[in-house]
């Protein structure tokens, strides 16, 4: 499996930037092509207690062509510059491929 995994700094406003994340960016994630599935994780804190990330998103690919493809598709265009919208700032951006051991 291929990823586009983001993290995301706290916000200031954690409510609106919920409301935000859940109401405009997610549809237009779940418009990306290929996309198998989108995994949000909420950050409740580290074994030191707490943690600058608030949430780590995961969009998940069947294999490398589909996330090629993803990447360069209008879509997930829309999403990245949707990002400024809501989350100037806040935001690191990685590709990853999943092994399992």
């Amino acid at each position: 499996m291929h990823k586009l995994v983001v993290t995301y700094k706290e916000p200031e406003n954690t409510e609106k930037f919920d409301k935000y994340y859940q109401e405009v960016h997610t549809p237009l994630a779940h418009k990306v092509p290929g996309l198998k599935e989108l995994r949000v994780n909420r950050v409740f804190g580290t074994p030191a207690g707490h943690s600058d990330i608030y949430l780590i998103a995961e969009m998940c690919f069947e294999n490398k062509d589909d996330f090629k493809a993803a990447m360069k598709s209008s879509e997930m265009m829309a999403c990245g510059k949707d990002l400024g919208n809501f989350a100037k700032g806040l935001t690191n951006l990685y590709f990853a491929e999943e092994n399992t051991m």
